[in-house]
């Protein structure tokens, strides 16, 4: 299996050809869900075709054969709003993965876009979108993202909440509040906050990227991105010494991948 490349070609084929099974420590992927961006020169009829909920199962049973027992799939993935309604894509994705491929649901996580853009309809505005974590078993690697707190140092009694009869014996518990606490599970943003330049329509923010790499993956790990699109994973993964895979079907963007890899390669 060759690593550190970009395949230019369909993401289930390519799977099937090219990653063996129980070889990738990490999916960090957000998939072209309710064909809300219409990508290349396809009508329609012809996008509805390439991507439904029959392809995405095939994408989701190839994800799973790949990844290792104690890896991590990051799904970011979001819905469309069809006459007044969402349509609840990313919940029944979700449970597929769960249900059907056997894997963890393991933290639904959220990413907020800090600067969304109004749509102007009856509703409060759309700022975010699920970034799904899916584990096979237990994972193998947490490197939580750590903030400072607040009230550092100081004591609080344990037992505040507790009756003297459920505290023990009626002792005072204290507890001294540490410097750092793990983030929380949603992550804010500023879209178009990217380092690599690309033409694609939906790329994620390169930090997002990057946070989710340093946080469920080490050094020299593999991580795959069955749609490269931007190359947001790609070009996250080889900047922090992780190795990649990354598969893309639409030509012009596989080209722009290319060349952008050679240009960090080369600073």
């Amino acid at each position: 299996m060759e690593t550190n490349k970009i395949y230019h070609m369909d993401c289930i084929q390519g799977m099937k050809e090219k990653v063996l099974d129980n070889s990738i420590d990490m999916i960090l992927t957000s998939p072209p869900y309710d064909n809300l961006r219409f990508y290349g020169n396809k009508n329609k009829k012809e996008l509805e075709n390439s991507w439904n909920f029959e392809v995405f199962k095939k994408v989701a049973k190839e994800c799973t054969r790949v990844l290792k027992d104690g890896g991590v799939i990051i799904w970011v993935v979001g819905d469309a709003t069809i006459k007044g309604s969402e349509t609840g894509t990313s919940f029944k994705q979700a449970l597929y993965f769960k249900e059907e491929c056997g894997l963890n649901l393991y933290d639904t996580m959220i990413y907020q876009k800090q600067n969304y853009i109004p749509l102007t309809h009856k509703r409060y505005e759309q700022c975010f979108e699920y970034m799904f974590v899916f584990t096979k078993g237990k994972p193998k690697t947490f490197n939580p993202i750590l903030i400072e707190t607040k009230n550092t140092g100081k004591k609080i009694n344990r037992n505040s909440s507790k009756t003297k009869e459920q505290s023990v014996r009626g002792r005072e518990e204290t507890t001294t509040i540490k410097d750092f606490k793990i983030k929380n599970n949603i992550w804010q943003y500023v879209i178009g906050s990217n380092k690599i330049k690309t033409k694609h329509p939906a790329v994620f923010p390169f930090q997002l990227a990057t946070d989710h790499i340093l946080s469920w993956t080490n050094e020299n790990d593999i991580v795959l991105d069955p749609f490269a699109g931007g190359g947001t994973t790609i070009f996250s993964s080889t900047t922090h010494n992780r190795n990649f895979i990354g598969f893309e079907i639409e030509e012009k963007y596989y080209n722009e991948m290319i060349f952008n890899l050679k240009v960090i390669k080369n600073d």
